[in-house]
């Protein structure tokens, strides 16, 4: 009767504050109406402890551990550090040290010097290289920019390119012969993993040597075409000299870098990253070293009489998105397109001319002692399936004569030779 009205809720609460803790807290009950939470014994702490623990084993057994390799690769490669080599082509004047510098926020070319113009008309295309150590965030870059210089330049430009396909070819020959070799750990890689083609913004579209230097490395090396000194065209123009460039490299059936496709589960914003890409060929990119002042912010970019050009200003020009493509997004798939594709092409030729060798000198060496002679048949070179045929047309009249009439001892020499030479002709046909 003296009883206090919630008295008699006492249990009742109880029971329903120990399912309260089975239940979780639904979202904007106001915080004096959740359920009040029973004080734990030191029972009931041991007991959890030893459930969490048996759960924590079950997830143990469950859990394999091959989702931590991203982060063993990461941090291998980190310390490692990585390589890569760019090859800058084009005509004198382009502004390729200037665009080089500007990429990657250092001077390469410190102690160059410019030639008159009575040097450059004695000048030849050679092959320089420069080497920088990078390092940004803890992650080490070894850049070597390989330049050619006096190329282009020459009023007879004759297979001028050639030293640059040699010298491609050189540094894919250097890396069969190390990795092929026993110090394998130790393999330093010259290969040139990309090529920026600079193009010059005078004239109406390609000019013949820019079509002949690309079809002569297209299998050997990434072109990247590169529209030079954007900031001497106007905007419209700059359209227009694009489109009639992509449609002379796909007329002259040139093979530039192309980009890979998206996968289907990229965001929305790489893929319209990738497609300015693919639109944006070739780059037209201005170069500049100085800094000016433009709206109170000092930037890289050219002073002019009617305003300022800004380098990374994506406005004025394609520099931002080449600088994004080199290094931030497509400098690994630059690097894989060049193993996978161009390096294991000269591979496979070398393996063949290896291989085909190997054969030759077996074939010669089993004719020889199938001869019986202590010195070495003469190969016939340069025989066809056609002669090939002819002389066992040869050899077989020659059988039918033998069956007719009595051989002599000239015919028998003659025949013996004509089967030495048949054998031998089928042998060089089958190599």
């Amino acid at each position: 009767m003296g009883h206090h009205p919630l008295a008699h809720h006492g249990p009742h609460r109880a029971d329903s504050e120990g399912e309260g803790l089975s239940r979780p807290h639904t979202p904007g009950t106001p915080t004096f109406l959740r359920p009040a939470v029973a004080p734990r014994g030191p029972g009931d702490t041991e007991h959890e402890s030893r459930h969490g623990a048996q759960r924590g084993r079950d997830q143990d057994k469950e859990y394999v551990g091959f989702a931590t390799l991203p982060n063993q690769v990461h941090r291998k490669s980190v310390k490692k550090g990585f390589d890569f080599t760019l090859m800058v082509s084009g005509e004198s004047g382009l502004g390729k040290s200037t665009l080089v510098n500007s990429l990657f926020l250092t001077d390469l070319y410190k102690d160059r010097n410019l030639l008159n113009a009575e040097e450059r008309i004695t000048q030849t295309v050679e092959i320089t290289k420069h080497t920088v150590d990078i390092e940004e965030k803890g992650v080490k870059l070894k850049l070597t920019i390989v330049d050619t210089p006096g190329f282009g330049d020459a009023v007879n430009n004759t297979e001028c390119w050639k030293s640059v396909a040699d010298y491609i070819d050189q540094q894919f020959e250097q890396y069969f012969r190390d990795e092929s070799g026993l110090n394998r750990k130790n393999i330093q890689d010259n290969r040139v993993h990309c090529c920026l083609y600079f193009i010059s913004p005078f004239g109406h579209g390609l000019r013949p040597l820019d079509v002949e230097f690309m079809k002569a490395l297209h299998e050997k090396v990434n072109i990247v075409p590169v529209l030079a000194k954007a900031d001497t065209l106007t905007p419209a123009e700059v359209k227009k000299k694009k489109i009639k460039i992509r449609e002379e490299i796909e007329q002259y059936g040139i093979k530039i870098y192309q980009f890979p496709d998206c996968d289907s589960d990229e965001d929305e914003d790489f893929k319209q990253q990738d497609q300015e890409l693919k639109e944006s060929i070739p780059f037209a990119v201005i170069g500049s070293n100085t800094v000016v002042e433009a709206k109170g912010k000092r930037v890289r970019g050219r002073l002019y009489p009617w305003g300022i050009v800004e380098v990374e200003n994506p406005a004025h020009c394609d520099f931002v998105k080449l600088r994004n493509m080199l290094v931030r997004t497509h400098m690994q798939d630059l690097k894989d397109v060049t193993r996978e594709t161009h390096y294991e092409n000269y591979r496979a030729h070398c393996i063949q001319s290896m291989t085909r060798m190997v054969v030759k000198e077996r074939n010669r060496n089993k004719l020889t002692r199938e001869s019986g002679t202590d010195f070495p048949i003469p190969m016939v070179p340069g025989v066809t399936d056609t002669e090939t045929e002819k002389l066992i047309r040869e050899k077989d009249e020659e059988q039918t004569q033998h069956h007719e009439h009595t051989p002599t001892s000239d015919q028998l020499q003659i025949t013996g030779y004509m089967c030495v030479c048949v054998c031998v002709c089928v042998c060089v046909c089958v190599c």
